[in-house]
């Protein structure tokens, strides 16, 4: 049974990624997924017609979310263990959004795999498709005009309440459109 933190964590992020595009029968990627504070939500969201791929390399934080899924009886998520690597195994543009969400204690500005990251991640989009940024732990703005340089056009900043390792606390949001 869930206590209210739970549920106050859940209903914010849900109400998070209905503000910024996330609609039912979608194709989600969350990278770095974590333990699925916004992978469950973003489930719930896109349905039974819609399909949420949940990466991440911690093994443990992954074992979290499947329990989590289990429990909620979400079969919308498919949940990879990576070692790290960037190579999406996708198709090109079959993604409606992705995620990017604390993701970025992992890439400086300068690294090399920051730009793989940008470019697999444009590749992967459909036309039009939604990237969304959590961009803790980095240079916001820089972060920003590099993204924008790939392709990208700012569409919305949500900053409030945002939820970080299962805490409210006030942040931003970026979302992005593929042009």
């Amino acid at each position: 049974m869930k206590n209210n933190i739970e549920n106050y964590t859940e209903e914010r992020c849900k109400e998070i990624l209905k503000r910024f595009g996330i609609e039912e029968g979608q194709i989600v990627l969350d990278f770095g997924c974590g333990g699925g504070n916004y992978t469950i939500p973003a489930a719930k969201i896109i349905g039974n017609e819609g399909k949420i791929y949940a990466v991440d390399k911690d093994g443990y934080k992954l074992k979290d979310l499947q329990e989590k899924a289990k429990s909620a009886n979400l079969h919308n998520i498919e949940i990879i263990r990576t070692s790290g690597q960037l190579n999406f195994g996708f198709e090109d543009a079959v993604f409606d959004v992705v995620l990017l969400y604390d993701i970025f204690w992992y890439f400086s500005l300068q690294s090399p795999e920051l730009l793989e990251l940008l470019k697999g991640v444009y590749r992967i989009l459909k036309p039009d498709g939604l990237i969304s940024v959590y961009p803790e732990h980095i240079e916001t703005e820089k972060l920003k005009q590099k993204i924008e340089k790939f392709g990208f056009h700012l569409i919305n900043r949500f900053r409030g309440k945002i939820i970080h390792e299962g805490r409210p606390e006030q942040s931003q949001i970026l979302n992005f459109r593929k042009e």
